[in-house]
């Protein structure tokens, strides 16, 4: 049984582990002034970022084409995949995987099992790493789709934007009433519920007291845990913060590796420059040996 592993942009994999673990992914689009851009191919996240600043009207983003995952689909079935496991961005922030779940009902060149990841970043690429590293040590779809949920629900998401306008904008936080008076006073604190819909959870005065909340939350969340942690830093376009961050949570947390995710051009239309984040699961490659 031959296995790929697909994913979209919004992982923000790192072009090397794409290449050594073999994953597919398919690019989401960023629109400047009626004008398309392949995230990563046609516009990287510097001139994203510049734009985004500079110019006069703000990006959107539009969702992959089922034309893109057919032409996907259909180069991995030429390639002699018998199977694909195709990870996706959160359905509860894109209709996207619910069009994918229609779609792949008629695709009759190779079996697609499509996996909603209720979440972006760090958290899609570690499920994308987690099948890909089952794939290489000979497991089939039948044997990571349920390790696939297991690392999904132990999935903690925590992050603070600069600036809320981004997601009011877009639509894409689900609960912001309570917060819409306030967005000069607060650095809100979101997640993603188990629909995998954004959500305020709580609110800061300043970026360091929700920093501390962050950290305070993870040091609750993991200490009665009975299984390896790994975690990861995400950032937009704030490397400074990033390395702070980490070598913070290094100190406070020497035990759980803790890696770095640059957010890129299709979330950051969402959440705006500056975001950072904290997300947490179980050790996707200890999962992977059990």
């Amino acid at each position: 049984m031959k296995t790929a592993i697909v994913t979209d942009s919004a992982a923000y994999l790192p072009p090397k582990l794409i290449e050594e673990y073999n994953i597919t992914v398919v690019p989401i689009t960023v629109i400047f002034d009626n004008q398309a851009y392949l995230e990563n191919i046609d516009m990287d996240s510097p001139t994203f970022f510049e734009r985004m600043r500079n110019d006069n009207e703000l990006p959107t983003t539009s969702q992959i084409t089922l034309g893109q995952m057919e032409a996907t689909y259909d180069a991995l079935a030429d390639q002699g995949f018998d199977e694909i496991i195709s990870i996706h961005l959160s359905a509860g922030i894109s209709s996207f995987f619910n069009n994918l779940l229609v779609f792949v009902k008629d695709y009759k060149r190779v079996k697609v099992y499509p996996f909603d990841s209720k979440v972006a970043s760090a958290g899609e690429a570690n499920l994308a790493l987690l099948a890909a590293y089952m794939v290489n040590n000979g497991h089939s779809a039948s044997e990571i789709m349920p390790k696939l949920e297991e690392l999904r629900d132990s999935t903690h998401t925590l992050f603070i934007v600069d600036d809320l306008k981004h997601l009011l904008r877009t639509g894409r936080i689900s609960n912001s009433s309570a917060f819409v008076g306030n967005l000069l006073r607060i650095k809100p604190i979101l997640t993603f519920n188990d629909e995998g819909q954004i959500i305020a959870i709580s609110k800061e005065r300043t970026m360091k007291k929700a920093f501390n909340k962050l950290f305070a939350d993870f040091k609750e969340t993991t200490k009665s845990t009975d299984y390896p942690i790994r975690a990861a830093v995400l950032d937009a376009n704030n490397l400074e913060s990033s390395d702070a961050w980490r070598a913070e949570f290094r100190k406070e947390f020497p035990g759980v590796p803790v890696n770095t995710s640059h957010l890129g051009p299709v979330v950051c239309v969402h959440t705006g420059e500056n975001t950072m984040g904290l997300i947490w699961s179980k050790d996707w490659r200890e999962l992977a040996n059990k």
